[in-house]
């Protein structure tokens, strides 16, 4: 039973398919190493025993009866505590929210839960899914599976942490500016970084409306497929025969590439030679409209974020985090106008993004510039927390700033990914691509 805690979701539901793994057997032995594990409590901020257990014990009999719902059926799934879930409590990693207990799960949940998923619970995350680095002080910051004194990545940090360590076949996290990606990609995982507006955000705590994306940490790309489809109650991508043969990448030059630390750009260039030997045809590309949009980060983000939360935060400023405070107060900074007018500027940015990436098959970008941050350092060095920070999320944030697909992948290389950046909505074709790459990079 102890090597199904290491087994991709996939795998576990063909094992219950099959009729050699037992869905609450499954269940009890993912919640037993949750309790037994060291550093349950800066993973998780919540476990749902009882409810997993119920979800598990009606698979079983679906199971028994050859009525399973999903490949997936039956498997144990961790969700970031930024998604209601009915009668426990969903705080999104802060003291603003402490004590909400939803009535209702998020549609994404009842979604997976039609589907057969089983709720293991709630995972800790950045202070209203506000930072890239995992770092929360006010609730628990959790371990990077590579190095305990070292951030996670965030803001999806626990949902990374439990599927790194064992304790989750899955996470499902949420993506504004790198908050599925970077996590994956420093605990050597699979992330995928939906469209905005493809999959719901109803019950979702909301940090940018507008850029705010719901998707997976997974195990291998097939994971992340059949997690996708959970998430909408849809359709799997179909992942046969898929081949690097033929496929156009573009290594994205402007900003990308700047600044990158010496693992991760080793981790890049090995990653990209592998690609190109497994038959893919890599061109290096410039496009200065990335520049642009990346300046308009304030205006669009903070403009937003802070309209949403600034009569919740300046009726309690004290009871947040002060780093990530004074990131939302920045909003104040910018009119209605300013905000305005730097959405009219990112429209203009993407189309010429369109223009130069037509007919090739995804933009390869190393996943994140640096490797994860000490945690003590981050505690006590202010111009540390600000340009890691801002380092992490950087090459990120362009699949957000261009409203694209995004996937990333292990190198490798411990804590350094590959990004792919597909069309939006056209996650099915970027996942085919991401699964022949997998296939190449493993």
């Amino acid at each position: 039973m102890g090597d199904w805690l290491k087994m991709t979701a996939s795998d576990l539901g063909r094992g219950i398919a099959a009729g050699d793994i037992d869905p609450v057997d499954l269940t009890q032995t993912y919640l037993d190493a949750i309790d037994a594990h060291p550093l349950r409590d800066r993973i998780y901020a919540r476990v749902t025993h009882d409810r997993a257990l119920a979800e598990a014990k009606a698979a079983a009999e679906r199971a028994k009866v050859g009525r399973r719902l999903s490949l997936l059926d039956g498997v144990p799934i961790s969700w970031k505590d930024l998604f209601d879930t009915v009668g426990v409590g969903t705080e999104a990693g802060s003291a603003l929210l402490k004590g909400r207990v939803p009535d209702t799960d998020a549609l994404v949940l009842q979604n997976a839960t039609a589907a057969g998923s089983v709720c293991l619970g709630k995972t800790h995350m950045s202070e209203l899914a506000f930072s890239g680095l995992g770092y929360n002080p006010i609730t628990a910051t959790p371990p990077c599976v590579h190095d305990e004194s070292a951030v996670p990545g965030g803001s999806s940090s626990g949902a990374g942490a439990s599927v790194a360590f064992n304790l989750a076949a899955c996470g499902i996290g949420s993506d504004t500016g790198g908050s599925v990606r970077i996590p994956s990609a420093w605990n050597d995982l699979v992330g995928l970084k939906t469209t905005s507006g493809r999959v719901s955000l109803e019950g979702v705590v909301p940090l940018c409306l507008r850029f705010d994306t719901v998707g997976p940490l997974a195990r291998s790309v097939e994971d992340a497929a059949q997690m996708l489809a959970m998430l909408e109650g849809g359709v799997p991508a179909d992942l046969r025969g898929a081949s690097l043969n033929g496929r156009r990448f573009a290594v994205l030059k402007t900003v990308a590439l700047d600044n990158l630390r010496d693992v991760p750009g080793q981790a890049f260039d090995d990653a990209v030679r592998r690609l190109e030997a497994a038959g893919a045809t890599i061109d290096t590309i410039e496009v200065p409209e990335v520049e642009q949009a990346m300046a308009l980060t304030g205006a669009l983000y903070t403009a937003e974020a802070y309209g949403l939360w600034r009569d919740v935060i300046e009726a309690n400023p004290d009871a947040m985090f002060s780093e990530i405070r004074e990131r939302f107060q920045a909003g104040r900074n910018f009119s209605g106008p300013d905000y305005v007018a730097a959405w009219a500027a990112l429209e203009s940015c993407r189309a010429a993004w369109d223009a130069s990436f037509a007919g090739y098959d995804a933009v390869l970008a190393p996943t994140s510039p640096i490797l994860p941050p000490n945690l003590e350092r981050l505690e006590s060095d202010h111009d540390y927390y600000v340009t890691e920070n801002l380092l992490a999320l950087r090459n990120t944030r362009i699949g957000n700033l261009m409203g694209l697909s995004a996937l990333t992948l292990p190198t490798g290389t411990p804590s350094c990914g590959i990004m792919l950046m597909g069309l939006p909505d056209c996650e099915e074709a970027l996942l085919r691509v991401g699964a022949a790459a997998e296939a190449a990079l493993t």
